[in-house]
């Protein structure tokens, strides 16, 4: 259930994936954004992008993992309006994975993980595709004579076995979908970030973890709202990292991680994310779920006067400093406001009554 593959592929198979579109994560200038902006406030915000040298209506990609499963569950996601598709990771021999029932747990909000809490964490024990590889590649060539302009992207996974990998890339490259046109344009693209390896819990009742099957578990990827703030901490080093060490080519990077609002989205492009992959926000709220996605991050757009994507991407990665550079501008903000002292002079005060207020307290020293 997790993201574009695109890690495992470079890795194992030596190839590289391509991007064509405009230099990418570079920091926009924020007053020139503004007025090209306001002369265009009226107009509806643009969603769509161009990554990999292929188009896309909009920056919302399903993840690879059950809603890319089958023909059906995929054709939905483009009839609903989903950018593009990320198949279900597919490998040459299906025999050998064997999936098991529960698969899944999940961890709510509420108190002692009340059944009626939100849902904030999702552990799934889902292994790749268990379908067979030429039932898969006919599926997608269906999909891909239907929608001939629609991104339909593969997910692959071989044993440490080059042959194996070549076999299987040239096998999924024939039914049309996009690894080959990446290669011509010469780059690669990151995507983050899979799944977290996990325990969901342990039954206090049975003693027994979760999800249980005939008794017994076995560790699985945690996903959901609850990894959204680890994601958006390894794409923000990620892009820094892009930016400073290969500021001359063009990598897109794709982020992933408890995406259920446009305002979630918004976050992984303002640190730099061309686009955004949803995988159990699909499973938990539905595929219609990319309408409200979409209006959500107009709705952002619109606040800011942002026309594209383009005009607000990699925007909040400048506001990221280090420690000690935090502590140097604090203090010289301290010695410029020359105000008189307020709150506390530092933590040896503190009483142990509200360490949250008298932490801010400290702030206006």
């Amino acid at each position: 259930m997790a993201s574009l593959n695109l890690n495992q592929i470079i890795s194992n198979s030596n190839t590289s994936f391509a991007v064509n579109r405009r230099p990418g994560l570079r920091l926009p200038s924020r007053i020139g954004l503004r007025v090209l902006a306001s002369a265009s406030a009226s107009a509806e915000p643009d969603l769509s992008i161009t990554v990999n040298g292929l188009q896309m209506p909009n920056p919302f990609v399903i993840g690879s993992g059950p809603p890319g499963t089958n023909y059906t569950v995929m054709k939905r996601a483009f009839d609903e309006g989903w950018g593009a598709v990320v198949a279900k990771t597919v490998s040459l021999d299906a025999a050998k994975v064997i999936n098991v029932t529960p698969r899944y747990a999940r961890l709510r909000a509420g108190a002692n993980g009340s059944a009626k809490g939100q849902i904030i964490g999702w552990e799934n024990i889902e292994l790749i595709s268990d379908r067979p590889l030429e039932t898969m590649l006919k599926e997608f060539k269906q999909l891909k004579a239907l929608y001939p302009d629609r991104i339909l992207i593969a997910s692959i996974m071989e044993e440490y076995n080059k042959a194996a990998w070549e076999e299987l890339i040239d096998r999924v490259e024939e039914t049309g979908i996009p690894a080959r046109v990446a290669l011509r344009s010469g780059s690669e693209g990151v995507s983050a970030i899979n799944t977290i390896m996990s325990v969901m819990g342990i039954d206090l009742k049975t003693l027994r973890p979760e999800p249980c099957v005939e008794g017994y578990s076995t560790p699985g990827g945690y996903s959901c709202k609850a990894v959204h703030p680890i994601a958006l901490g390894k794409v923000m080093s990620i892009a820094k990292m892009m930016k400073s060490e290969f500021n001359d080519k063009d990598y897109s990077l794709s982020g992933i991680g408890g995406v259920e609002t446009g305002g979630d989205a918004a976050e992984f492009i303002l640190l730099g994310a061309n686009t955004v992959q949803v995988c159990t926000g699909v499973m938990m709220h539905g595929y219609g779920l990319v309408k409200r996605l979409c209006e959500e991050l107009k709705d952002f757009m619109k606040m800011h006067n942002f026309s594209s994507i383009e005009d607000f991407r990699g925007a909040s990665i400048e506001y990221f400093t280090t420690h000690t550079e935090l502590v140097r501008m604090q203090q010289e903000a301290i010695q410029q406001r020359k105000a008189v002292r307020k709150g506390l002079q530092s933590d040896k005060d503190w009483t142990g009554d509200g360490f949250v207020k008298e932490t801010l307290s400290m702030v206006s020293n």
